[in-house]
């Protein structure tokens, strides 16, 4: 018997990985009964409550994906698993099929177009700077001499090194290995600045012990669009996220969403992050589409 359900483990993760590398996702969500969603354990966008309960705006927004889907393919019953994923490690678990859709805080650029697809944009960010409110510091040019914390696998510091305002600007880089432990070093006074999406800086803020110790300061480092990021080559499967997507901005649900996580007190503190919807979100709900940040141009 032991012989038998082996047998049928290995043919099933055979026939699973097959369905992933032959880019037809819904048919090993239909074969499998099972969908593994990619979600973030603290940033902006998704965030754990502990004991593998994980919320936010694109994580509920993913699930929303997800039950649409299960309607389409008609499964009475559809298991989610949850996967926390790193900034680091994101882009290869979707590659390799452990992870079939990743609702995180992905930035949709060029280069991440070459290793895997994205769905339309839901949220552009904007990359700002977190400092210490009492730190003086206000603008790019006041990062010289200064340590800078990033999150290792994000290209946040990199788009503060492009700036035109970093020229002659020395600062020093320390990582964190996710966005609590870079806002951790801020908080703790390991780094005089935190440059991150302003989403996760404002809610790593809101969750903070005082969050007017701290402020968002400083330009515009980058305007970004985030999005859910899948396997390439599967217009079917990215058809049916992108219809599930495309619905819930038109019956005003993703507007509901977004107002619920960002604008109304949330767990685990029941503190409101206060970040009301950008114009530059409002224009990618407007128009639906899965262009890269390169396309997007800041608006000075």
């Amino acid at each position: 018997m032991k012989k038998h359900l082996l047998a049928w483990a290995v043919t099933a993760l055979a026939a699973s990985s097959a369905f992933a590398q032959a880019g037809d996702t819904l048919a090993k969500i239909k074969a499998s009964g099972s969908v593994s969603l990619g979600v973030r354990e603290s940033s902006g966008l998704g965030y754990t409550l502990g004991n593998g309960k994980y919320v936010g705006f694109h994580t509920e927004m993913g699930e929303i994906v997800l039950a649409d889907i299960q309607k389409q393919l008609g499964l009475p019953k559809l298991e989610v698993k949850y996967q926390p994923v790193t900034s680091q490690n994101r882009i290869p678990l979707v590659q390799n099929g452990t992870v079939d859709l990743e609702c995180g805080s992905t930035t949709n650029n060029a280069t991440r177009q070459k290793d895997v697809s994205f769905a339309v944009t839901t949220y552009v960010e904007e990359v700002r700077i977190a400092v210490k409110a009492n730190s003086g510091i206000n603008a790019i040019k006041d990062l010289n001499g200064k340590n800078v914390a990033t999150t290792t696998g994000t290209t946040s510091v990199q788009t503060l090194r492009k700036n035109e305002r970093a020229g002659g600007i020395d600062f020093k880089e320390v990582y964190g290995k996710d966005h609590a432990d870079s806002f951790l070093l801020l908080e703790s006074g390991r780094a005089d600045a935190f440059v991150m999406d302003g989403s996760i800086l404002a809610a790593n803020i809101s969750k903070s012990k005082n969050p007017a110790d701290f402020k968002i300061v400083g330009e515009v480092l980058s305007v970004e669009p985030i999005a859910c990021m899948l396997r390439k080559d599967d217009p079917a499967f990215k058809k049916a996220v992108d219809d599930s997507i495309k619905r819930q901005i038109a019956d005003g649900s993703l507007a509901k969403l977004y107002d619920k996580w960002f604008m109304q007190p949330i767990p685990p503190a029941n503190v409101k992050i206060g970040l009301p919807i950008s114009d530059a979100t409002k224009a990618a709900w407007a128009a639906p589409n899965d262009k890269p940040m390169e396309d997007y141009a800041v608006k000075k």
